[in-house]
């Protein structure tokens, strides 16, 4: 999943009505402060791609799963499952639950919207997530039809799902947004803005949004939702503050309860703050190249940047969160089918060297950067994005003699706006796992796939994704996911950096939260301890 750390610029100094935050009091009611760090992209989910929004709406939605800190599936708006023998079949049997507004919600709701989710015209980046279920890839690239999408609604508490083979995480992919349910009466009324309006996002979370202005969202309780009682929380307030120091400020005031990260800089001084977490996250913040754009068309000049760089620097100096140096792309802490780290297994792909790396770029054209075309590198709004660049960018002119290279700072919306159109050459990315599973790192590099901005394609890597899909084989599977991340580091689109961790600041009156190690943060059962 996207990630972003401090994005969409605003400067707010909250107003007396956040007074008391430090206790979670206001006006008697148990208040929980939180900073998401931008403004959403879309409130669609079927159409987001970044943990800001996935924040947002985990507190709003919920799938047949929900993940535990773990990112393991727990069962929610699903009660229990039967799979087939030979785990291609799962019927989903459902609690009797509701939106928002107090209406049903049916089988026939989640078979609506998961449909919805792979329609050609809606587009959605993530359709590929449905990939596994029969005839959804075929119906998204409109070489099938929406009649053999394998999804039925039997009746309005069961839903079946027909795979094309057996998908180890797919209790995991149930609780993904794009998997979420959407309330079809508002959809169909406003296709386009239905999301963008508190009254018509009706969605069948533990909270609802009840308002969404001045840069901040606020969530009461959903009465209706099915665990209702397992909130404890009267009010969650999100800011919507991308600068990491006025976030450190607001909660060192009092005016937060956890942030949504912290500047590199600072954490040396708050370490010896009980309230400084590091999370565990499951993910990798690298740079991509587009192949599309000379020099980046060539091999050689991928390699050579990549070679040049001092990743430790970065962790040591920059970031100072516990990252450590990332020499390929999928991260530790994803288990093998014999229960060994994936990453122990694959290989580091390349290391360090800047000869090698001279020696790269002057057969490709450019000795000691030489005519090296200008180009810029593009990241979205935030301290640590604005310092790991210049790091970078000072590397490359020190080490290969390339010295013009700029800066380009875009807010969030724009950013990933550039990224899709492919108006860059170099831009900062970072994915977190959507489930625990190596694939959740790979399949996004399949020719044409909407999260694949990189240009990206590759014969024999497409074909080894798909047969992932339908392979019985647990171990057979795995070598072949090792063998897709051979050829993807062997050409080199994308140039890791770090293996993410996640610092964030808790006030220690904050209990029962859930920070997910594949993304977002769970308020569902959070209170403050008086």
């Amino acid at each position: 999943m996207r990630k972003n750390l401090a994005m969409f610029f605003v400067v707010l100094l909250l107003a007396a009505s956040l007074a008391g935050c430090t206790t979670g009091t206001d006006n008697g009611e148990m208040v929980i402060q939180y900073n998401v760090g931008t403004e959403p992209e879309t409130m669609d989910v079927h159409l987001s791609t970044g943990i800001p929004e996935a924040s947002i709406m985990l507190q709003i939605y919920e799938g047949l799963t929900r993940m535990d800190a773990l990112g393991q599936p727990q069962a929610a708006l699903a009660k229990t499952w039967d799979i087939s023998e030979d785990k291609t079949e799962y019927t989903f049997h459902l609690r009797e639950s509701k939106w928002a507004n107090g209406e049903p919600l049916t089988a026939h709701d989640l078979a609506w919207s998961w449909k919805r989710s792979l329609d050609p015209e809606l587009a959605a980046d993530y359709a590929y997530m449905l990939y596994p279920i029969e005839g959804a890839e075929a119906y998204n690239s409109g070489k099938g039809n929406l009649a053999d999408v394998g999804i039925e609604a039997v009746d309005d508490l069961t839903l079946k799902v027909k795979l094309v083979g057996p998908t180890p995480y797919f209790l995991s992919l149930v609780s993904f947004k794009t998997y979420y349910p959407v309330y079809k009466q508002f959809v169909e009324a406003d296709p386009e803005g239905w999301h963008l309006k508190v009254e018509t996002t009706v969605a069948n979370g533990p909270f609802k949004m009840e308002k969404w202005e001045n840069n901040q969202i606020e969530f009461v309780p959903n009465e209706h939702y099915w665990d209702a009682g397992a909130v404890k929380a009267d009010r969650l307030v999100f800011s919507m503050v991308e600068n990491a120091s006025t976030e450190l400020t607001m909660f060192e005031n009092g005016d937060l309860h956890m942030t949504n990260t912290v500047p590199g800089q600072e954490i040396p001084r708050l370490k010896a703050m009980p309230e400084l977490h590091i999370f565990p996250y499951l993910g990798t913040y690298y740079y991509i190249f587009n192949m599309e754009k000379a020099p980046f068309d060539d091999i050689r000049v991928r390699k050579a940047l990549t070679m040049a760089i001092d990743r430790q620097k970065i962790v040591d100096k920059v970031t100072q969160g516990g990252q450590l140096p990332a020499f390929a792309f999928v991260p530790p802490g994803i288990p093998e089918p014999n229960g060994n780290d994936f990453r122990e297994k694959g290989r580091d792909y390349f290391e360090e060297n800047l000869e090698t790396a001279k020696d790269l770029l002057a057969a490709a054209g450019y000795p000691n950067g030489e005519g090296f075309p200008a180009f810029s590198i593009l990241y979205n709004t935030s301290e640590d994005h604005k310092l790991i660049a210049e790091a970078i960018q000072e590397m490359w002119k020190q080490n290969l003699g390339i010295t013009n290279v700029t800066l380009t700072n875009e807010e969030w919306g724009t950013y990933l706006q550039s990224r899709d159109e492919g108006a860059f050459t170099v831009a900062r990315a970072g994915w977190i796992g959507d489930y625990n599973d190596p694939n959740t790192f790979l399949d996004m590099w399949t020719t044409g796939n909407g999260n694949n901005n990189s240009g990206y394609t590759n014969a024999e890597y497409d074909k080894l994704v798909a047969e992932c899909l339908q392979e019985s084989d647990m171990n057979s599977r795995n070598e072949k996911l090792h063998r897709m991340e051979d050829i993807f580091m062997e050409e080199m689109p994308i140039m890791p950096i770090y293996y993410y961790t996640l610092p964030a600041m808790v006030s220690e009156n904050l209990k029962g939260y859930s920070s997910i190690i594949i993304g977002g943060v769970d308020f569902k059962t959070a209170y403050i301890a008086e």
